[in-house]
This record gives C-alpha cells, sequence and structure tokens, in this order.
C-alpha cells in the first residue's frame, strides 16, 4: 500500500488501469463549438425529448455510459461499479441513469471537478484489484443548473461578464483492468479551499487557487517536468481562472504556460459564442475529455495529460446564508505506454 504512495497526496498506480473507452453527449450551443467532430452525440433539443430538463440530463448520462461501454465490445452486465454524480441535488441525473443501467453504483459529488473525481476512485478500485470494470461519469445541464443555483430562464437575468455558461453534456470512461488505451498513471486528490470569494457569478476567481494547490502538489511530490506533458488541462476555470492559475503558479516556480489550457476555453469559440467567460459544470471537463482528449490521446498525438477538474462546493442554502465558496480540485495523469 504505501509503496504506491509519492509524497504526501500522490498515488502511482501500478498496474496501469486503461481507460479502454469514452463516449460523450452535447447540447446544441457546444455542438456548434470549436470541438463539434469529437463528440458522439450532439443534441437538437435540450430536452432530448423529455418531458423535464432534468430527465433530459439524466438520458444524456445514460447514452454516454450505453455509448462507452458499446465502444468497448462489452455489455453493461460485464461492468462492476459505476461511478457518477453531477449537479442537482440528491444527484437526481445520475441516481436515475443508475436505476436504469442497473449497475452497482457509487453516488458521488464534487461539483464541477465529479469527473476527475470519479476517473480516480475508478482507477483506483482497479489497481487494487477489486474490479476489473469501472465506469465513470458525470453531466450538466445549462437549464438545470441555472434553475438551482441561479435564477429561473424566464426571468432572462443579465450576468457579469465573470460569469461563465454551464455546458450540456454528459461524458463517460470505461476504464478496465487490462486492454489497449492509454494508462491512469498518477492520482493526486485535492484539499478544499477557500479564499473568501463570494461571488456565484466569478467561480474562476473562486475555483483558481484549488487548481494551484493541486498541481503545485502534483509536481512537489513527482518532481515532475510541466514541459514533458502534451497538455495540462484545468476543467472549468473559463478565461479569467485560467490566467490566475497560470500566473500563480509561475510565482511558485512552475512553468506550464506552454501545455496548459482550460476545458471551459476549449469548449466554445470565446469571441463568437456568447459564454462570457467560458464553459463551466460537470459535463465541461467530462465532454472535452471524453471526446477531444480522449481521442487525441487513442491517436497518440497527446502522450501525456493532466486533466485537473474544478469544482465549487457551494449550494443554493450556503449562498442564502452568506458563505464564501469552498473549493476544490483532482488531477489525473493519464499516459500512453
Amino acid at each position: 500500500m504505501k509503496s504506491k504512495r509519492i509524497g504526501k497526496r500522490t498515488i502511482k498506480l501500478n498496474n496501469k488501469p486503461t481507460i479502454i473507452s469514452a463516449a460523450c453527449v452535447v447540447g446544441p450551443k457546444e455542438g456548434q463549438g470549436p470541438l463539434k467532430d469529437y463528440f458522439d452525440l450532439v443534441l437538437t433539443d435540450d430536452l432530448y425529448g423529455e418531458k423535464s430538463w432534468e430527465l433530459a440530463e439524466s438520458k444524456m448520462v445514460q447514452t454516454s455510459m450505453r455509448k462507452a461501454v458499446e465502444k468497448s465490445g462489452k455489455k453493461l452486465e460485464d461492468i462492476n461499479y459505476m461511478f457518477a454524480g453531477d449537479l442537482i441535488n440528491q444527484l437526481f441525473p445520475a441516481s436515475f441513469a443508475a436505476r436504469e443501467l442497473n449497475i452497482p453504483f457509487f453516488g458521488i459529488y464534487g461539483a464541477c471537478s465529479t469527473m476527475a473525481e470519479g476517473m480516480s476512485l475508478s482507477a483506483m478500485i482497479v489497481d487494487g484489484g477489486f474490479a476489473d470494470l469501472s465506469l465513470s461519469g458525470t453531466s450538466s445541464h445549462y437549464c438545470t443548473a441555472e434553475r438551482q443555483f441561479r435564477f429561473p430562464l424566464e426571468l432572462g437575468n443579465q450576468k457579469p461578464m465573470t460569469a461563465q455558461w454551464t455546458v450540456t453534456g454528459a461524458g463517460s470512461v470505461l476504464i478496465a483492468s487490462s486492454g489497449d488505451g492509454p494508462k491512469v498513471k498518477y492520482i493526486t486528490t485535492g484539499k478544499v479551499i477557500d479564499k473568501g470569494i463570494d461571488d456565484g457569478n466569478n467561480m474562476g476567481a473562486a475555483m483558481a487557487p484549488a487548481a494551484i494547490d493541486t498541481i503545485d502538489a502534483y509536481f512537489e511530490d513527482t518532481k515532475d517536468d510541466p514541459n514533458s506533458f502534451d497538455l495540462i488541462i484545468t476543467g472549468d476555470l473559463g478565461k479569467l481562472g485560467k490566467q490566475i492559475t497560470q500566473d500563480l503558479l509561475m510565482k511558485r516556480g512552475i512553468d506550464i504556460s506552454k501545455v496548459y489550457t482550460d476545458c471551459g476555453v476549449k469548449m466554445f469559440d470565446l469571441e463568437e459564442q456568447d459564454v462570457h467567460c467560458g464553459g463551466s459544470g460537470c459535463g465541461c471537463s467530462a465532454t472535452v475529455f471524453a471526446g477531444y482528449i480522449y481521442n487525441k490521446l487513442v491517436k497518440k498525438e497527446f502522450n501525456k495529460v493532466m486533466l485537473v477538474s474544478t469544482g465549487a462546493l457551494l449550494s443554493p442554502t450556503s449562498t442564502l446564508q452568506k458563505q464564501t465558496i469552498p473549493c476544490i480540485a483532482h488531477a489525473v495523469v493519464i499516459v500512453n505506454e
């Protein structure tokens, strides 16, 4: 057990858990962005044929997970565990998807860090010999998140330029004990960091300190070289949070500028699409990874990637009680070997 730990917060997975497939579904606006060719399914209707946005989000989770299993040549009954979560109270979309998929289910909540959290847990459970196949994924929906955390869409509230657009999308990966594909090699688990930001429309500034803390911890633990990566990508900090992260890491002596970007920046055309600072939501890093990044890894165009999904752990209740925003970031390093 101890042999797998490196430093204080990082583990090295010696048994090479492999991401054997990935799949994602996105909404119409995401399908108009620069990554449109990497998604498995682009919806033409935000409701996805359902009676509510929450049910539509749950259906997206089901679709992405079914597609990931199908692409691997496996069957749903072959899967040992499912890790999933989302932004909605009581994990409504994930839990209702698990009901339909009939896979042993761990519901997890890390806000928008859920993709990397689920991948971490899936990889650890496979590496530890507790499962041969573990499915993990997450989702978000612009309309469900707005209704829960902000204002009813019907009000048409204006947002400040620091705000981001919640991605409508779901992404899933299937991690196996053997097979072809990129391997999960390192995991650095985040700590909850709160620097006193209380503006729910400035999530990039709130989450950036958590991303900085986790990335710093990885390099402190491993003594790795940032430039050995093809890509270091944070979850959904957007344009503002990305710049804060890059600048403050530079002050700590960690220069990631040549290999760094953010999923919230990659998802949309910030000049042409009205998304202010970029994308956010659980589905942001999930779909960017399961679509764009995984495709590049399989084609060996990327051989070493760090995904740092970032999450703001606020709730409607904490906001009404005037609390600041605690945040977290989890890092997963994926390599071709």
